[in-house]
């Protein structure tokens, strides 16, 4: 049996109203400052300034990272609302479990890049404050998703 809407704690519920602002600001924030050589200038780079640049190279990667930046972070965050306020199921928590796993793959696939970026010594990448953030609203939507479990760790 599932948790009444009243069940879950206040602050949980206010916790992840807030993801819904807090996701795209994320999104728009400096990831990373980039330059070829440090003496010209280095260049923000966001969640959407990348996906603009893949939007005009690779489809099918922008595609993907759209999928994982952008749609899944957020469905989840708006299904756990739903589930929160009694307006969904709680059957329905195991596909949000599996979007909150798409949403952390691109946390790894941006700490990836920069690696491979600073490995290769090609450019200089500073990791700006936008990746803190991201990164802190995927791990509290995780948190969210995990507290929010039904009783079905009860006897």
């Amino acid at each position: 049996m599932g948790r009444h809407p009243g069940a879950l704690p206040i602050i949980l519920r206010l916790a992840n109203l807030a993801l819904l602002v807090l996701f795209p600001v994320a999104w728009f924030a400096p990831l990373m400052r980039a330059a070829l050589l440090p003496i010209f200038g280095m260049n923000e780079i966001s969640v959407i300034t990348g996906l603009q640049s893949l939007w005009a190279s690779d489809v099918g990667l922008a595609l993907v990272v759209t999928l994982f930046a952008i749609f899944a972070p957020l469905a989840k965050t708006i299904g756990l609302a739903l589930l929160h306020f009694g307006l969904m199921s709680p059957r329905t928590l195991p596909a949000l479990h599996v979007l909150g796993k798409l949403a952390m793959a691109d946390v790894f696939l941006v700490a990836l890049y920069i690696v491979i970026v600073k490995g290769v010594g090609l450019a200089t990448v500073e990791v700006a404050w936008g990746l803190y953030l991201f990164t802190g609203c995927i791990l509290a939507s995780l948190v969210i998703s995990l507290l929010t479990e039904p009783d079905a760790h009860r006897p």
